[in-house]
């Protein structure tokens, strides 16, 4: 699809999650309605920024655990997002040069946006796939093209299954995601939570799902959990976000938020 072809998809009447997100990650891929809708959650819970940010470095720390010390070589990121700062990518590749990323989305944006997470190293190779969350079989047919699923994978899924209220059907999109990879691959999941904002995250939350944003369902850590379900969590096992190996140059413990994440190896 060309990007023009992928622009015509794209609706700037109505927010979306993904450009909410990268407003609040101090990005410039939104638009009017987007940072509306991002302002109107800041109103009633401005520690919104945080969890965005906690989310996005907890990614960048356990794919760096992923390619370093569990020596994985092959990501699938589904519900990738825009593009940021240390995508995927670029944290894998700096560890391992040969690694290779696939990158999964349904967002007509993320995919005009694609060429910037289509960059390699020439040792490693990265490549973009246009499929539904809601399909896994799907999804692991075309990540195919470029991993050997016969080899462990990294399953990576940051801040995505929020976006499918039902728990039981999240739980079976990731058990499908996950059940023809081979032992020794991993998956890396947060998500968000109102453990420590209560009321407050809930009621932005609740005044988001229904300003036409696709709708976003927080859930609490033992939710979270369970999508951890028959794997071996990597210590700490699964915390607020910023407490999954800190890599603080203080000797503070960093503060938690409304994130919560694990790394699970799969036996």
């Amino acid at each position: 699809m060309t990007d023009d072809a992928a622009m015509d998809r794209i609706d700037t009447s109505v927010p979306h999650s993904a450009r909410i997100w990268n407003y609040w990650l101090g990005g410039k891929d939104n638009y009017p309605v987007d940072r509306a809708a991002g302002d109107q959650y800041l109103e009633t819970f401005p520690g919104v920024v945080d969890v965005a940010r906690a989310s996005r470095l907890f990614l960048t720390r356990s794919v760096r655990y992923l390619a370093g010390e569990a020596g994985i070589r092959q990501f699938l990121d589904v519900g990738t997002g825009l593009p940021t700062v240390d995508n995927t990518h670029e944290v894998a590749q700096r560890v391992a040069p040969d690694a290779r990323v696939v990158y999964v989305d349904n967002d007509p944006l993320v995919l005009v946006h694609a060429r910037a997470l289509l960059t390699s190293t020439r040792e490693g190779v990265t490549d973009y796939v246009e499929a539904d969350l809601h399909d896994p079989a799907h999804i692991l047919k075309v990540a195919e093209r470029t991993l050997d699923l016969g080899r462990p994978v990294a399953l990576i899924l940051s801040g995505i299954m929020g976006h499918v209220p039902d728990g039981d059907e999240a739980r079976s999109i990731v058990r499908a995601l996950l059940e023809p990879l081979p032992s020794g691959s991993y998956l890396s999941l947060n998500d968000g939570s109102s453990v420590f904002a209560g009321d407050a995250i809930e009621d932005a939350q609740e005044d988001y799902n229904e300003g036409g944003a696709v709708p976003y369902q927080l859930r609490s850590p033992e939710e979270i959990g369970r999508f951890f379900e028959g794997l071996e969590l990597v210590e700490p096992g699964l915390v607020s976000c910023p407490l999954w190996r800190p890599e603080s140059t203080t000797l503070e413990t960093p503060e938690p938020v409304d994130a919560f994440g694990a790394v699970g190896r799969k036996p």
